[in-house]
């Protein structure tokens, strides 16, 4: 639906431009005049003469515009327990951190929120997702907390609810008192998705059925799961992949891979993504690109926790769609999004693609217009199109950080992280001149703080 003629406008205008359309188009020095909440038109040279209702006209003189960067795998709670575990694979960061997140409450998980959400936000995110799994009794609700988190910082949100129903005695890795049963996670995520789930093209919160991972969750969970997922109409998300003890634990436990566990359970296609994906083979690639199954790409978080390279190349080159992911902040203490763009080209060119395996205008899709695939928002963001959600971003690069990298795109891909002026989302400004504008960052700093210290005192008094 196009922008009413009577519709709030917004004009930059002298700034480069990376559209990152299907054609990667890109402006020298070019405009984008937004109207309401869409984008109304992007090209070379100067905005237009004769536009209505313009409120505000911005000068981009030194600045790259994008559309907004798309986080697709994260886990919010865990900004309460950064630096902890750091000499850890997976399996033992797991079990090492459980029983401090089996305590998370309420005002715990806001906080969380509250810190993730800042933290990429001001870095150019615009778009988020939290894969929440852990429930503990009593908690209160912790899905409304995480969701109202999201609105109050103004970014666009989709809550994949999680789920964990094998336990310690089932032969999973959350301890017995960490899990939900089968009829309750499914009940509750089905609650949840009917009460915060929006279908609209300008949705701006959004619900996904998101079981944890193979070893946290029974056979019947993840099919059922996906059952309930295709019945209301959303998308799947869960953990695939991700080191070579889950694929041990895979075939012993079910005498196969993850790719043909997923499938077997009704998890490969179009409507789902997996986080991580690092240990594929040929023949699990061909078959995320058949049924068009996406991938969360976490560089940071796989490399902290010595993972593994994820075949990101064979990936695209195959047809897999693929975004980034910064993952829960105890893997990737940083929380940023805007980083990913760097690590996921340099970490890619240790692989056997070495200099060739990613660019910089692939990295920079992979951020944008992937993140957005893989959400199943293609049409609505991820580009800067005529006709889509107005969400994009003004990077400075005239600073000392970018002053000799002639290319904007190198410039904040390869250069250091480049400051925010503006970003906005749905048309409304959430940074401006790299501060966050819908909340104080302070005060989250100190809420954070005071909740982290407060989940390690009930963790000691046992």
């Amino acid at each position: 639906m196009a922008a009413s003629s009577a519709a709030a406008r917004t004009i930059i205008e002298n700034c480069a431009i990376a559209t990152v359309d299907a054609n990667d188009t890109e402006y020298a020095s070019g405009y984008v005049v937004v109207a309401g909440n869409r984008i109304e038109s992007v090209g070379a040279g100067r905005a237009p003469e004769g536009l209505e209702n313009v409120v505000r006209r911005i000068d981009g003189t030194g600045h790259l515009v994008t559309p907004g960067l798309v986080n697709t795998h994260h886990h919010f709670y865990q900004w309460l327990t950064r630096g902890l575990a750091t000499d850890h694979n997976l399996f033992n960061w797991l079990v090492a951190l459980y029983p401090t997140w089996a305590r998370i409450d309420e005002p715990m998980a806001r906080a969380g929120a509250q810190g993730s959400l800042a933290m990429m936000a001001r870095g150019g995110v615009t778009t988020a997702m939290d894969h929440h799994y852990v429930f503990p009794k009593g908690s209160g609700d912790l899905s409304g907390a995480i969701i109202g988190a999201a609105s109050e910082m103004g970014v666009r949100f989709t809550l994949a609810r999680g789920s964990m129903d094998r336990s310690e005695k089932d032969g999973g890795l959350p301890p017995d008192f960490a899990v939900e049963t089968l009829e309750g996670a499914l009940a509750a995520t089905e609650e949840t998705v009917k009460k915060h789930h929006d279908a609209s093209f300008d949705a701006m919160t959004q619900v996904a059925v998101a079981p944890c991972s193979p070893f946290s969750v029974s056979t019947e969970l993840m099919k059922q799961g996906a059952e309930l997922a295709r019945r209301l109409g959303v998308r799947l998300h869960t953990h695939g992949s991700e080191t070579v003890e889950e694929e041990r634990f895979c075939k012993e436990l079910f005498g196969m891979g993850p790719t043909d566990y997923f499938e077997s359970t009704g998890w490969l296609g179009s409507d789902v993504w997996m986080a991580h994906c690092v240990h594929m083979n040929d023949s699990d690639i061909a078959a995320f690109a058949r049924t068009g199954t996406g991938v969360a790409h976490c560089p940071s978080s796989n490399a902290r926790l010595a993972a593994g390279i994820a075949r990101v190349p064979d990936m695209l080159k195959a047809g897999v769609p693929v975004g980034l992911g910064v993952d829960g902040t105890a893997s990737n203490e940083s929380g940023e999004l805007h980083t990913e763009l760097r690590n996921a080209l340099l970490i890619n060119r240790l692989g056997a693609h070495r200099e060739a395996a990613l660019n910089a205008r692939q990295a920079l899709r992979l951020g944008t217009y992937g993140g957005a695939q893989v959400l199943g928002r293609g049409d609505q963001i991820g580009s800067l199109e005529a006709g889509k959600l107005a969400d994009l971003v003004m990077w400075k690069i005239d600073g000392l950080g970018h002053s000799t990298i002639a290319d904007p795109v190198t410039a904040i891909v390869f250069g250091a992280a480049a400051p925010v002026t503006l970003s906005l989302v749905d048309g409304k400004p959430v940074v401006e001149d790299n501060h966050l504008t819908t909340v104080d960052e302070d005060a989250i700093a100190r809420t954070t703080r005071d909740e982290s210290q407060r989940l390690a005192r009930i963790v000691a008094q046992g």
